[in-house]
C-alpha cells in the first residue's frame, strides 16, 4: 500500500552533534539531582525598587551573583575529580550559559562562559550577557572554549563519534582544560520562554548544573497565614563523585537562604 503521507525534510543543525555528544557523556555523570522551590517575593519586590532605565540588574545576573557568592563558600560544589584519585578545586567561579543569537535569521544557542563571576557585580554580570547576546563581547575575554570553538567547530562536527567522545574523556580527566574550555558550572535558564509550574532537569559534564525555572505564583504559610508568593523552580546537579550528600545539604540550605532572603541586593546603586 502506498503511503501518501506528506512530511518535511529539514537539515541536521551541525552545532546540534556537540549537544548530543553531551548527553551521552553527561549521562554516565553520578549526578545527585535536587528539585527545589525557592520563595523569590522578597528577590523581586527589592530588584524592582532599584532598577533604573541606565542601570537595571536582571533577575538572571542576580541568581548568578547569588550562587558564585554561596560557591565561594563551598568551593568543592564545583570541583573536578581527576583520574578519581584527586579534586581540584578553582577559586575562580567561571560560569557557562546559554545564548541565543541570530544566524541566516535563526536563533542559535552558543555557550558563553561568565568569568570570575565572584567578583563582578550584578549590574556587570547583567550588562555583560547582554553584550553576549548581542555579539558585541570581546571573545579573548570571554572564553578562550568560545574562541577555540569558533575555530574549530566545523572540524569538529566532521570527526567519527568515537574520536569526539575521545576529546570529552580527555577534557574531563584535564580538570585546568575543562575550567578553561568551559567552566565548571552551567546555568541554563529556560524560565523565560513561558510559566511553567514544574521542573526541568539539564543533563550536564559540569560538576555542577543549575537549570532555573519560572516563576509562578504559589500559596505559601507565612506567620501561620497563607499568602500567595512568587515561587522560582530551581534544579541542581551535583557531582556525588566529589562531594557527599551532608556538604550538598548545607550547600542548599545556604543557597536557599540567601536567595529566600535577598540580602545581597544593594539598596540603591
Amino acid at each position: 500500500m502506498k503511503n501518501s503521507s506528506s512530511f518535511t525534510v529539514k537539515k541536521f543543525p551541525a552545532s546540534r552533534i556537540g549537544t548530543l555528544d553531551v548527553l551521552e557523556v553527561g549521562r554516565k555523570k553520578h549526578h545527585i539531582k535536587a528539585l527545589l522551590e525557592m520563595d523569590v517575593t522578597t528577590a523581586k519586590a527589592k530588584l524592582h525598587s532599584i532598577n533604573q532605565p541606565q542601570k537595571r540588574i536582571s533577575f538572571t545576573a542576580w541568581l548568578i551573583k547569588s550562587f558564585s557568592e554561596v560557591l565561594q563558600d563551598f568551593p568543592e560544589m564545583h570541583a573536578y575529580l581527576k583520574n578519581k584519585r584527586t579534586i581540584l578545586t578553582f577559586e575562580d567561579i567561571d560560569l557557562a550559559i546559554m545564548v541565543e543569537k541570530e544566524s541566516n535569521g535563526k536563533k542559535v544557542p552558543i555557550v558563553y562562559v561568565l568569568r570570575k563571576t565572584q567578583e563582578k557585580t550584578m549590574l556587570e554580570i547583567t550588562q555583560e550577557i547582554r553584550q553576549a547576546k548581542a555579539g558585541q563581547h570581546d571573545p579573548e575575554k570571554a572564553s578562550a572554549g568560545n574562541h577555540s570553538l569558533n575555530k574549530w567547530s566545523a572540524l569538529y562536527f566532521r570527526l567519527p563519534s568515537f574520536i569526539r567522545k575521545f576529546f570529552w574523556r580527555y577534557l574531563l580527566s584535564s580538570p585546568q582544560t575543562a575550567q578553561t574550555m568551559m567552566g565548571s558550572v552551567l546555568f541554563s535558564s529556560v524560565g523565560m520562554y513561558g510559566k511553567i509550574s514544574g521542573w526541568f532537569i539539564p543533563s550536564s559534564v559540569h560538576p555542577l548544573a543549575v537549570g532555573v525555572g519560572s516563576v509562578v505564583s504559589k500559596p505559601k504559610v507565612i506567620n501561620e497565614k497563607i499568602e500567595v508568593r512568587d515561587t522560582l523552580h530551581l534544579t541542581l546537579l551535583m557531582d556525588h563523585d566529589v562531594t557527599d550528600g551532608g556538604q550538598m545539604a548545607r550547600f542548599v540550605n545556604a543557597l536557599q537562604e540567601l536567595i529566600e532572603t535577598a540580602n545581597n541586593i544593594p539598596e540603591e546603586f
